[in-house]
Order: structure tokens, then C-alpha cells, then sequence
């Protein structure tokens, strides 16, 4: 290396990546407030089957565990979704976001259904919040769990809208970034539920 490169590198500006969190830091604090709940709730599902550990295993083998096994998919392949449409909009591929986004919101919708059929079979068998200790978490966590899925949908269906207007592009990312950080946390509190619930004695 000569001496007038060495020079010029010398005097070159320093590269610097700016980091930044991705979507709006409400969300976040609400996806920590949201994760905090789950987890009291795990918490207490935990103390409660440390004291009633026969009641829970004979009562969680009855659970639809396929069911339970095929959502997991759906929901992951929901984020992966998610995460590609994120991607063709960094592209300025608005188009080919927007049909990720519709895929995502077909496994969302998959997901409930299977959910709606896995509650009517166990309400058919007579399970409520009231027959017995293990049947009020599994119908109070995965009811609460069902719920921020319907949210989620509604949030990929704006997702959705918006990236059909061409509204994400470089620089302008936040609400699709926003809705995506959701989603995540979505599937984050299955990946935890499901085992926990359905699966670990």
C-alpha cells in the first residue's frame, strides 16, 4: 500500500450503521406489559400443578395434542410468512408483501378454526373454568392466547391494505414493522403455552 492510500484512508469517513428498535417503541412496551401477564399466568399454572400434579398430567393427556401440535405450525409458518413480507417491502416489492401478508393471515385463520373445533370437543366432554383446576388455566390461558390471535389477524389485515396502497417502503417501515413485532409476540407466548400445557408432565 503506497503512501498516498494509506493517506487516504487515513482522512475516509467512518462508516456507522445506525441501530435503531424496529416499529414504534409503544408497541414494544406494550408487547413487555402483554409478555408479563402471560408470564404471571404461567407462573401461577405452575404453583398450581406442583400441588395438584396427578389431577393435571391425567387431565392434560385428554388434551388434543395433535390439535395442539398442528397450530404450533401454523403459527410458525404464520412468522416466517410475516418476516418475508417485511422483506419484499424493504425490495419495494409491495405486490409480492402483500400476498406474504395474506398467507400469514390464511394460517391465522387456520389456526382459530382448528382452536374453535379443539373448544368445541372439549366443551362437549363437559370441560368448563369450573370442573376442575387444570381445565380453568387451559380454557383461561389459551382463551387469553385466542384472543390476541384475533387481534393479530386484524392487525395483518391492515398490514395487508396497507402494503396493497404501497405504503412501506425503506424509511417508511414503522407500521408494518410494528404489526410484525405483534405477530412475533404472538407466536413467542404459543411456543411457550403449548408445551406447557399441552405437553411437559
Amino acid at each position: 500500500m503506497n503512501t498516498a492510500t494509506t493517506a487516504a484512508l487515513s482522512v475516509a469517513p467512518a462508516i456507522t450503521v445506525e441501530r435503531r428498535l424496529a416499529g414504534d417503541l409503544a408497541i414494544w412496551i406494550f408487547i413487555l406489559a402483554e409478555l408479563l401477564a402471560f408470564g404471571v399466568f404461567f407462573a401461577a399454572y405452575a404453583f398450581t400443578r406442583a400441588n395438584h400434579i396427578e389431577l393435571f398430567d391425567a387431565e392434560q393427556v385428554a388434551l388434543h395434542r395433535d390439535a395442539g401440535a398442528l397450530n404450533t405450525v401454523l403459527l410458525l409458518t404464520a412468522s416466517y410468512f410475516v418476516v418475508r413480507a417485511v422483506q419484499a417491502a424493504e425490495r419495494l416489492a409491495s405486490a409480492a408483501s402483500a400476498r406474504w401478508l395474506l398467507a400469514a393471515m390464511v394460517c391465522g385463520a387456520g389456526f382459530v378454526i382448528v382452536k374453535l373445533f379443539e373448544y368445541s370437543a372439549a366443551f362437549e366432554q363437559g370441560v368448563s373454568l369450573s370442573s376442575s383446576p387444570f381445565h380453568m388455566f387451559y380454557l383461561s390461558l389459551t382463551f387469553f392466547h385466542f384472543m390476541h390471535v384475533i387481534l393479530g389477524m386484524v392487525i395483518l389485515g391492515a398490514m395487508w391494505f396497507g402494503a396493497r396502497a404501497g405504503r412501506y417502503r425503506p424509511g417508511d417501515m414503522n407500521g408494518l414493522e410494528t404489526g410484525a413485532a405483534y405477530w412475533h409476540m404472538v407466536d413467542l407466548v404459543w411456543l411457550i403455552l403449548f408445551p406447557l400445557v399441552y405437553v411437559i408432565h
